[in-house]
């Protein structure tokens, strides 16, 4: 049947470009030479039984994008909404694609070099790129992040983030208890914060019992 539907399909292209251009005979004869040579192609190639294989993603799947950029939002102490760069890249970020939302945050940081909300995301954007890891590009921005605004609870608490999934639990503590410990009583993100803090505390005493960190 796959050929009987082939050729319904050639003489069905055929009738439509007639119909839209009108083409002259010599228009009509190179159409059906494209036609017949993309036909014997799939005679000689194609494997209609051939199970499919649908090609992978270049980039990891977006995952938890759209928390972490909420968490980053909520983190900003300036108002969103107003950097069209950022939110560019946050539209790819949610979809997956973190090489090119590093690419529109670098972007972003040639004409402002000291946009700290940027060298979060950006280093989020690497983080993600890398599948959570957290490599020295990534860690360069976090750093950034945290030269440009030394107040910000946004870099420490996703650096920290970074390092935990890296496996840098005593890192990331410190990182985190710092933070914790410089926050005003009444910080929003306090909360939070300490529970996150508090599960730490426990892989770290779970890793220590198996000796997998003295």
């Amino acid at each position: 049947m796959i050929w009987v539907a082939l050729s319904a399909l050639a003489a069905g292209v055929a009738l439509a470009l007639w119909a839209l251009t009108k083409a002259p005979r010599a228009g009509w004869e190179a159409v059906a030479a494209t036609l017949l040579v993309g036909l014997a192609g799939y005679v000689f190639q194609g494997q209609p039984g051939l199970a499919g294989a649908p090609r992978a993603p270049d980039e990891a799947p977006a995952g938890s994008a759209d928390a972490g950029i909420a968490q980053r939002q909520a983190l900003a102490q300036a108002p969103q909404g107003g950097n069209a760069w950022l939110m560019i890249a946050d539209a790819l970020a949610r979809h997956g694609e973190y090489a090119d939302a590093a690419t529109v945050l670098r972007g972003a940081l040639d004409k402002d070099p000291h946009n700290g909300e940027a060298w979060l995301a950006l280093g989020n954007a690497l983080v993600g790129h890398a599948g959570g890891a957290l490599g020295p590009g990534a860690l360069y921005a976090f750093r950034e992040a945290q030269a440009a605004d030394p107040n910000a609870p946004g870099p420490p608490f996703f650096l920290g983030l970074a390092m935990a999934r890296s496996g840098q639990l005593v890192a990331a503590r410190a990182q985190w208890a710092a933070l914790l410990a410089r926050s005003p009583a009444n910080a929003p993100w306090r909360g939070q914060l300490a529970g996150e803090l508090t599960r730490l505390d426990a892989m770290i005493a779970q890793a220590r019992a198996e000796g997998a960190i003295p």
